[in-house]
């Protein structure tokens, strides 16, 4: 063991210890560390003895206290908040849509219910904003095809668009004039220019009067004489710019040709009913329900 000494440069005792001719120096700890450290030990003798601390076989010690653990006040905060929420879904069951809005605090659950169930269900085609996507109608304007009311957006939802699989589903056929030889190539950019001019978009005046009597004899008694559409038919408004497949005249003659047919979903079954309602209430919400 080697010899402990003074070192003769510092002055400081050494602790005895030496490697390679170097002698380690028993340097005492700065006075406010050991007042840190002996506060920190007293600090946790005095938490110990007021908070839970110990386990003990059936549970843990308790502190003069009597303080319950962080986990045990969560878990009963979650059992009251679910307890609070199942509430409000019964409520929801059984009141309806408008209803539900009148009250104002169902309406804002109802909402943040719906908001949640949008991001999980629906926002992979109608985009996170619900601004939807060529092919994907925006949920945000009043552009409907089925109407905009709180219950018109609960059955869209509730029963789907052209969804086989669900009887009482949306459906709604355009036939595809070129593809089934109903009208011919030029007859169907007659109408093309014709529609373009039902929203006073730049066209073709000559082609536009000829498709004018085509669009009457085959496209009224669903679009309307004005365009205005109609939405006991699922037709759509052809008088604004607003298109679900693009407002382009090539876009519509291809729509004419060989329309392109969206499927929705039919949200009965795969969700419950609260759900469905929490879901109108939010659509309806984003500023286009009626």
């Amino acid at each position: 063991m080697s010899k402990i000494e003074v070192d003769e440069f510092s002055g400081t005792q050494t602790t005895g210890h030496e490697w390679g001719g170097i002698k380690e120096l028993d340097t005492p700890m700065p006075r406010w560390w050991l007042i840190c450290f002996w506060i920190g030990v007293i600090w946790a003798f005095i938490y110990m003895a007021i908070y839970i601390a110990y386990p003990l076989m059936t549970g843990t010690t308790k502190g003069f206290f009597g303080f319950t653990s962080s986990r045990a006040e969560f878990a009963q905060t979650m059992v009251e908040f679910n307890k609070s929420q199942e509430n409000s879904l019964v409520k929801i069951n059984n009141m309806s849509l408008e209803e539900i809005r009148a009250d104002k605090e169902l309406s804002e659950f109802a909402y943040a219910g719906g908001k949640s169930a949008f991001a999980i269900n629906c926002s992979q085609c109608h985009g996170s904003g619900a601004a939807g996507a060529p092919g994907y109608p925006n949920l945000n304007d009043d552009n409907w095809l089925w109407g905009g009311s709180l219950e018109d957006i609960n059955t869209t939802i509730t029963h789907g668009i052209r969804f086989d699989q669900d009887d009482d589903t949306r459906i709604s056929e355009m036939p595809g004039f070129g593809r089934d030889e109903i009208l011919d190539r030029t007859q169907i950019n007659q109408v093309a220019d014709f529609v373009l001019s039902l929203s006073n978009r730049e066209h073709n005046i000559e082609n536009a009067k000829e498709g004018a009597a085509i669009f009457a004899e085959n496209c009224v008694a669903c679009h309307g004489a004005k365009g205005e559409g109609d939405r006991e038919q699922g037709a759509p408004q052809l008088n604004n710019v607003l298109w679900l497949y693009g407002n382009k005249k090539a876009d519509i003659v291809r729509q004419v040709t060989s329309p392109k047919h969206g499927v929705m979903p039919a949200w009965d079954g795969r969700l419950e009913g609260a759900t469905i309602k929490q879901l109108a209430i939010y659509v309806h919400a984003l500023g286009g329900g009626e």
